[in-house]
């Protein structure tokens, strides 16, 4: 007779080592939970390690291999540029002896400079006597210079406004003529007054507007009084600023006309398309492509501030007087050259070169505030 068996009969039959007793888990189950919890800290932890030891040298990698690569592209650009660094070396020996190594001489600002104290001149430096700021002393309560720092500012005044904006124009102008034969013809003969010499413009200026110049013998032929433009004081000052347009305003489109160049075509058919005349594209096209070129180069107008033009003013001195034509410039060199204070000339160069520095400095950074590049990147 077949035995029968009984749910709770099946139950039973578990083995007795992972069957829980009243008191709670067996010893074997409690140390099976605890390895298996064990397990992933230890793992965790593991891996952890594994990573920072990956990642410390991955870094060490990565710097090793910046490094290396840097110095190599440094090694590549060098023999790449070779040539063109030894086609430069020239003009760079050239600023350095005419423009870097004079500024030592700027010493003698602060001595009571004679050049012959000794046979040579260099040597002279050595032996002249120190007298601090004494020359800054003569400088600053010399009349005649504030008269020359007067006239200097209000003749940039009168190029920055008058005489800056004509080149842009000029550029604009021979931008829009549209046959090649008159637009070269027209560069031409605008470029060519810049390669007159000083004496020649000044000649011609004479002979147009002096005492015995074409307009004043006409106006006498025809019974009227005549003028004599290049000794008036008064009116001097627009005189240069109008010889100074008619030789150079020509020259200065070249570097407008070659950032017109760059601008595409295909924003002047997309204006027009867009229904802009002549005066719109214009305005929003081409005077923002000559943005940062009039930006960089209002930059540099500003720091020459203190530099109007010396040969000029100095051949044109003594028809109006001292009062109306000193600037810094020919006021250094009457001093310097004609009066041999050296020092005293030293001095006053100092300032103006200075002075010029910190224009160009405070004008690049109106120029960063306003979103151009200026001279130098921030």
């Amino acid at each position: 007779m077949a035995h029968s068996t009984t749910p709770g009969a099946a139950a039973g039959a578990v083995p007795s080592s992972v069957t829980d007793t009243d008191d709670g888990p067996s010893p074997s189950s409690a140390a099976r939970s605890m390895a298996k919890g064990a397990e992933p800290a230890a793992v965790s932890k593991a891996s952890k390690a594994s990573r920072a030891s990956k990642a410390s040298k991955a870094s060490k990698a990565s710097k090793a291999s910046k490094a290396s690569k840097k110095g190599g592209t440094f090694r590549t650009r060098l023999k790449r540029d070779r040539t063109l660094i030894l086609m430069t070396l020239p003009a760079i020996m050239l600023v350095l002896l005419f423009n870097y190594i004079p500024i030592l001489g700027n010493v003698v600002a602060f001595q009571e400079y004679d050049p012959y104290i000794s046979d040579n001149g260099f040597i002279a430096v050595f032996e002249s006597p120190w007298v601090g700021f004494e020359q800054f002393t003569r400088l600053f309560e010399d009349s005649a210079f504030w008269d020359a720092v007067q006239n200097t500012l209000v003749l940039f005044s009168l190029q920055l406004v008058l005489f800056f904006p004509i080149p842009i124009l000029l550029a604009l102008l021979i931008n829009s003529v549209i046959r090649p034969r008159v637009r070269a013809v027209s560069q031409a003969i605008l470029y060519l007054p810049h390669f007159f010499s000083w004496v020649l413009v000044i000649t011609v200026f004479q002979q147009i507007f002096g005492g015995a110049g074409i307009i004043a013998q006409t106006l006498r032929q025809h019974g009227y009084e005549g003028f004599d433009l290049m000794t008036d004081p008064g009116i001097f000052k627009f005189l240069v600023t109008s010889e100074g347009v008619w030789k150079d305003a020509g020259w200065g489109i070249i570097v407008f006309l070659a950032a017109l160049a760059s601008v595409s075509p295909d924003l002047y058919e997309a204006s027009a398309m867009d229904g802009a005349g002549r005066w719109r594209r214009m305005w929003h096209v081409t005077l923002p492509a000559l943005r940062p070129v009039i930006a960089l180069l209002l930059v540099l107008r500003v720091g020459d501030a203190l530099t109007v033009g010396f040969e000029q003013i100095l051949l044109q001195r003594d028809a109006v007087g001292p009062g109306a034509a000193e600037v810094l410039d020919t006021y250094v060199w009457w001093n310097g050259v004609r009066n041999q204070d050296f020092s005293y000339a030293a001095a006053a160069g100092l300032i103006k070169g200075v002075v010029s520095l910190g224009l160009v400095l405070a004008a690049n950074k109106v120029a960063h505030l306003m979103g151009e590049q200026g001279v130098y990147k921030k």
